[in-house]
């Protein structure tokens, strides 16, 4: 009789002493990998324990590394001789830390496997880059060493990862809604046009038109983008988009500027140069996309029914580059305290629309599409709250402040289109916000806040790392 269980053949053989032996040490790196920011905050050490970047530096050295390669075996070795080198210098340092013990015991299983000296050269640890000076991605990677060091010099606090470039974003949509550079959200009336960024190399301008007469709400309906000289790049671009009309092609009528600077790769394996600047249309008339390889900026600009909507990816760096004169700017600074319509991020909903008296739309039809685009002034009607919040709720699952966002523009305006515009901004803000833990903000006081804290996400990274470590 065989023996009795649900084991396979297969699972017996993944459970064999020599296969575990060989995956040991690349389960103890990817414990170092993925565990070094949870135990970093969750576990005591000081904070001269470089262990992370230690790793992040192996990792970078033999990203590019593939057994085809003639010298592979050769130049892994100096990457492990490298990273064993940084685990000596920050052993006293990390002494306790889970992630350093990891690590070394990841190094010497993974020296053994590969018939490894400890003694030799090893790699460097910033590889020599290709330098584009047109390319913002590629001039930040090849001066990193130095802004690392001048870092270091002010401040032991200043690690590694605050030597890369750090990323911002803004955006603006509906009645309008205002998220900022520090994710702060606010509703303004800002009637008129107002700067949402002004500093030396790019400036964004904003023109706000009442939406619905005896009403303080707003909506875009124009957007300048200015894109300033840049030595050896490009000279001065404008674009500008009003309703009805938004242009792929600047306002001298070219699409891109300055010479092609890096090769791209295509989903469907094409391949092609591109250039400083350019832009692309992602839908004609409706989405349209604007891309500052040497400043690192891109910007999407919609319409959705009557109105524009734009989200900002820009390096802070960059953003920070202004004077005195500059100081008025909305992604940076937020709303004047006379212009804004919300309570430090509360909406309070209006008791009755100031819809009523337009003309109503009949009732919507149940194959209603959140993409169809409604002809000018065809979605208005009136809402309840409750109706207004079953409308929004069709778009947007969760009930943060891009939801209440929705309600409010429903019940002030009766232009459903809002509701899409809602949704679209979401949207973008997911593609080029940098830091997906501060995606979702939640209006004052709500609930739903109180479920999305740090320990959780802490604890749950913590009992991952705790799993990988029992394999090993």
């Amino acid at each position: 009789m065989g023996r009795a269980g649900c084991c396979r053949r297969g699972a017996e053989r993944l459970a064999s002493p020599p296969l575990v032996r060989r995956a040991r040490p690349l389960l103890l790196l990817i414990a170092a990998v993925c565990c070094g920011e949870c135990l970093g905050q969750c576990q005591v050490s000081t904070p001269q324990c470089r262990i992370q970047k230690c790793t992040t530096d192996f990792v970078s050295l033999t990203s590019h590394l593939t057994p085809a390669v003639d010298d592979f075996h050769a130049e892994f070795c100096k990457a492990l001789r490298a990273y064993s080198a940084c685990t000596q210098r920050t052993a006293k340092s990390c002494r306790g830390n889970l992630v350093f013990h990891s690590a070394v015991l990841g190094i010497s299983d993974l020296m053994s496997q590969r018939n490894c000296s400890r003694d030799g050269p090893t790699s460097s640890t910033y590889p020599e880059v290709q330098h584009e000076p047109c390319n913002y991605h590629s001039r930040t990677q090849h001066a990193r060493p130095h802004s690392h060091v001048h870092a270091h010099a002010h401040s032991q606090a200043h690690s590694h990862e605050h030597a890369r470039p750090g990323y911002l974003f803004c955006g603006l949509f509906g009645d309008p809604h205002l998220r900022t550079f520090k994710d702060s959200f606010q509703t303004c009336k800002v009637q008129g046009a107002w700067p949402l960024i002004d500093n030396n190399y790019l400036s964004v301008q904003v023109t706000n038109v009442p939406v619905v007469p005896g009403s303080s709400a707003t909506a875009t309906n124009k957007i300048t983008i200015i894109f300033k000289p840049y030595e050896g790049c490009t000279d001065q671009r404008v674009y500008q988009a009003v309703t009805d009309d938004l242009p792929a092609a600047f306002d001298d009528g070219t699409i891109s500027s300055g010479d092609p600077i890096h090769t791209y790769a295509g989903a469907d394996g094409a391949s092609g140069k591109v250039r400083a600047l350019w832009i692309s249309e992602r839908s004609p008339g409706r989405h349209v996309e604007l891309h500052a390889g040497y400043i690192g900026v891109t910007l999407i600009v919609r319409q959705l029914g009557r109105y524009l909507t734009l989200a900002v990816r820009i390096p802070e760096e960059m953003a920070r580059a202004y004077d005195a004169t500059q100081d008025l700017q909305l992604c940076l600074n937020g709303c004047p305290s006379g212009e804004r319509i919300d309570r430090a991020g509360h909406l309070p909903l209006p008791i009755s629309s100031p819809a009523v008296g337009l003309q109503l739309q009949q009732p919507r039809r149940p194959g209603y599409s959140s993409q169809t685009q409604a002809s000018p002034f065809s979605a208005m009607q009136v809402f309840g709250v409750e109706v207004a919040k079953e409308r929004c709720r069709e778009q947007l699952e969760v009930q943060d402040i891009y939801y209440h966002s929705c309600v409010f523009d429903l019940l002030t305006t009766g232009d459903a289109n809002f509701t899409v515009a809602a949704y679209s901004a979401l949207k973008d803000m997911e593609s080029l916000h940098p830091h997906r833990d501060r995606w979702r903000i939640y209006p004052r006081g709500s609930a739903t806040s109180t479920l999305h804290s740090q320990p959780m996400k802490h604890l749950a990274l913590l009992l991952l790392c705790a799993l990988i470590m029992a394999l090993c």
